[in-house]
């Protein structure tokens, strides 16, 4: 993900020799140094003049504890520190960083690989308007970013969008397995099904009408998607089961974070 975001930042025109790049792999280094940013294996081997405006966090969260506080030097008024690690709140990098630290909590999804993700983000009382604005810009390299003042919201969001991609492969894999069910040859199945939430995704990034609308355009009055949605949308159809999901997930996302 953070390699991504680099991605984005780069293509917008962020000039790379601003950007310094912790990396421990070489291979990875390699590739950061290709685009013109400086790479460093450790922040140990950052220059010791350096004051960064925006420190960001892109690992696993397993490291976390191991990554985050050397980066405490860098904690002052002129620096703000972002993180993508799921389940990390800002009280765990305020414990890391110091009470003083401008902390940023945001949670982006897996399009922003291709330019089409979109991230919530959250931060603390340290972070100045500025640059709640700086990282907001930051995150809309790769999509679409919005900003909530409640951090007790960021679990919901990790269930909806941070997962949401899983669960619109998991209806394309289905697609493809009811189309095969139904008799169509399993390869066909899939590239129909494949295409048509591609489609369907982006008509509905497209379009200024509520997706409720747009379902009912493509539903023709006892017509043969009005059947299957009368499947789908029964008491015991989707909603309830995406309600359930949701739920689950979100609860799950408290249970790491605490």
């Amino acid at each position: 993900m953070g390699g991504a975001m680099l991605e984005g930042w780069l293509d917008q025109g962020l000039a790379a020799e601003s950007v310094y790049v912790v990396e421990p792999f070489p291979a990875s280094a390699e590739a950061f140094a290709a685009r013109g940013a400086h790479t460093a294996e450790s922040h140990a081997a950052l220059p010791t003049d350096l004051e960064p405006g925006v420190v960001i966090f892109a690992v696993k969260p397993q490291v976390m504890d191991e990554v985050a506080p050397p980066y405490a030097s860098f904690a002052g008024p002129e620096t703000v520190f972002m993180s993508i690690a799921a389940g990390k709140t800002i009280g765990y990098f305020s414990e890391r960083l110091g009470d003083n630290a401008a902390i940023v909590r945001a949670m982006p999804n897996t399009p922003a690989a291709v330019g089409r993700g979109i991230t919530v983000a959250c931060g603390n009382a340290g972070v100045s308007a500025a640059q709640q604005a700086q990282c907001l810009d930051l995150l809309r390299a790769v999509g679409a970013a919005e900003w909530v003042d409640d951090e007790g919201l960021i679990d919901a969001v990790t269930a909806l969008s941070g997962g949401g991609p899983a669960y619109v492969f998991l209806l394309a894999e289905c697609m493809a397995k009811a189309g095969a069910a139904s008799g169509l040859p399993a390869d066909l199945a899939e590239r129909l099904a494949r295409a048509t939430v591609a489609g369907a995704g982006e008509l509905l990034r497209q379009s200024d009408e509520p997706a409720s609308t747009l379902r009912e355009n493509v539903t023709s009055p006892n017509g043969t998607t009005y059947e299957a949605l009368q499947v789908l949308m029964a008491e015991d159809g989707w909603q309830p089961l995406m309600d359930r999901a949701i739920a689950a997930a979100t609860a799950r996302s408290r249970e790491l974070a605490g």
